[in-house]
């Protein structure tokens, strides 16, 4: 009689807990859209999130910290178990950390470190993505004059990619190899002003600029503009796996943009949330480690993914994985593309 009674227990508490995994509200606050990337991001997460029986809802900040703020206060509002932030600046984040930590509702910083302890942050290696650009770029220019374009400075992000790439840079610096002619933040991660950015570094330099790291592949395309208006071609390299960089990888005006593929980080943190809304704890995160590298030194619960460059010779990675098509990768490639033959 014990033992029908103790199974009846277990099987009314594994219903529950079943019941209990299902039917929460994901929240998302997303910085903006003008990101081709985010697309991507939200379908891989959107379509996990509902494969686990969990509701998506979100909100566009459009770029905006104080929106952002107002957005997280009605996603809570709307029913969110957690809530996954994309923050727009990482500090006027705070407030919206606060807010959610006083209903309960646990936060994922999403790409973009959230430095608070009550904060899971996923993302993937950006240190290792900065060094990744400057080692193929030195690869193709080993000796010159390097201009960097660096993102927007309310991101962390800016400055591990840069730490990355410094680390690579620097034996070439102190010996009188690479010399550092410009290095600016760019507002927004915005294209057009990565362009104006490095118009201005090219009449500093005279035109006289090697190499080209910027941090993400639109600021590229954005500095590619700027060196084709003059005639110049240079060793560019780039981050994100953004379609137009891929073909510029094919046509050989970008030299490397790392691919973060961002359906799987997508994926990773549609599980995290529903994991943590369910009554995970942030270091029992599966593949959670603890991390202290930010501008406070904040010990966090976090995970990171490994990045992939892409070149001419491992263009075939993003066409097999049904990142990017053969078509669009291809138009217009250099002879010396394989993945393009």
């Amino acid at each position: 009689m014990h033992k029908t009674v103790l199974a009846a227990v277990i099987a009314a508490v594994g219903f529950t807990s079943a019941a209990f995994a299902k039917d929460k509200v994901i929240g998302v606050s997303w910085s903006n859209f003008q990101e081709e990337r985010w697309k991507t991001d939200e379908a891989a997460m959107k379509a996990a999130i509902e494969a686990a029986g969990d509701k998506y809802i979100s909100a566009d900040a459009q770029a905006s910290a104080s929106k952002q703020l107002s957005d997280v206060e009605s996603l809570i509002s709307q029913g969110a178990n957690a809530l996954i932030i994309l923050s727009v600046d990482k500090d006027a984040v705070g407030p919206a950390v606060d807010k959610a930590a006083a209903e309960g509702i646990p936060v994922v910083g999403y790409d973009r470190l959230i430095e608070d302890p009550r904060a899971f942050y996923l993302t993937f290696d950006n240190k290792k993505v900065g060094s990744i650009i400057a080692e193929k770029v030195m690869a193709a220019k080993p000796e010159g004059n390097y201009a960097i374009i660096k993102g927007d400075k309310g991101d962390p992000n800016a400055s591990f990619l840069l730490e990355g790439m410094m680390e690579v840079l620097k034996p070439g610096i102190d010996g009188g190899k690479i010399k550092i002619v410009g290095e600016t933040f760019t507002d927004g991660w915005k294209p057009d002003n990565a362009q104006k950015n490095m118009e201005q570094i090219l009449t500093a330099n005279n035109n006289a600029v090697d190499a080209v790291l910027a941090e993400n592949d639109g600021m590229a395309g954005g500095a590619i503009a700027a060196l084709a208006a003059q005639g110049l071609t240079v060793p560019v390299g780039g981050q994100d796996g953004d379609l137009a960089a891929l073909n510029r990888v094919a046509r050989g005006t970008q030299t490397v943009s790392v691919w973060k593929d961002s359906r799987a980080l997508g994926k990773a943190a549609a599980e995290i949330a529903s994991a943590l809304a369910g009554g995970t704890a942030l270091d029992k995160i599966d593949g959670a480690v603890k991390w202290s590298g930010g501008e406070k030194g904040a010990e966090m619960s976090a995970k990171f993914l490994e990045p992939t460059p892409i070149t001419k010779d491992t263009l075939n990675l993003v066409i097999d994985a049904g990142h990017i098509t053969k078509a669009a990768a291809c138009e217009g490639a250099a002879a010396d593309v394989a993945a393009c033959k």
